[in-house]
């Protein structure tokens, strides 16, 4: 199996964990705080191991990584704030088709020409996606039209953030991802001043927000790495499985059901995975 998937798989993994960590934490704060402290955690580790570990940056990847910034606080909020107003699948499924559709039509404007196969695995894989995270009948109508919302501006701000990484340099090192995160934080602190939102971390925000934060940058580096082995199309539909993974946390821990739907659903990921990686 080509590196580059499993990068993108551990990806899927680090953000799914985030966002379970950074749902869950929004239940008791306000989502702007979580996604403020975890910008800010995420921007100091990326800080001290760029310095550790330099790289040669352009002007250009300082540029695309406020590009990243911009979507990941976008992503970030409104994800967070769909998911603690319900059930942690209910906001997922149009945060997670936006983010996997539109690296898909950038890397095919950009000349991507992945093969039969893997075109497969990409649509199968948002079809897993959508029955894995979609609501159920038990949601309020209220519930699930700012579900939708949400879930459409985080998709798009997270599929932002998958084609900003992606023009980033091999050989930048790691201060871009420092500045993505500073950026982030920045944008946050903006964002929910204009809504109205607590955004001033208090002392129990800390541990949910840095949790998610650091879990947030490592699959932001896994996705980072994982484009420069594999198709920006096939890493964007592959970290975007992450709802599959913050379902599979919040029956675990939460207790919350996991339907016939949703068993169907990552089954069917399961084998665009399998797609994806024989294409």
């Amino acid at each position: 199996m080509n590196i580059g998937i499993l990068l993108a798989l551990s990806s899927a993994l680090s953000y799914g964990a985030a966002d379970f960590v950074g749902g869950v934490g929004s239940r008791r704060h306000s989502s702007s705080q979580i996604v403020l402290v975890g910008q800010a955690a995420g921007a100091l580790v990326m800080l001290v191991a760029g310095l550790l570990v330099p790289g040669r940056p352009a002007a250009s990847d300082f540029l695309w990584a406020l590009l990243a910034g911009l979507g990941s606080s976008t992503g970030g909020i409104f994800l967070f704030r769909g998911l603690a107003r319900g059930r942690m699948g209910l906001v997922a499924p149009i945060s997670a088709v936006g983010a996997a559709l539109l690296p898909v039509l950038v890397g095919a404007v950009l000349g991507e020409r992945p093969g039969w196969l893997v075109w497969v695995g990409v649509f199968a894989a948002l079809a897993g996606i959508w029955l894995v995270s979609r609501e159920t009948t038990s949601d309020r109508p209220a519930r699930t039209r700012g579900a939708l919302v949400d879930g459409a501006i985080a998709g798009a701000g997270f599929g932002v953030l998958f084609i900003a990484l992606d023009q980033i340099s091999a050989d930048a090192g790691l201060l871009p991802l420092a500045a993505n995160q500073l950026t982030g934080a920045i944008l946050t602190i903006l964002a929910a001043t204009c809504l109205r939102q607590r955004w001033r971390p208090s002392r129990g925000v800390v541990g949910w927000g840095s949790a998610s934060g650091l879990l947030g940058v490592s699959g932001t580096l896994g996705f980072m790495v994982a484009t420069g082995t594999t198709s920006l199309g096939v890493a964007g539909v592959l970290a975007s499985l992450y709802p599959a993974v913050t379902v599979l946390l919040a029956a675990g821990v939460l207790g919350e059901r996991i339907d016939t739907r949703q068993r169907t659903g990552i089954g069917i990921c399961t084998l665009a995975v399998a797609s994806l990686a024989l294409g």
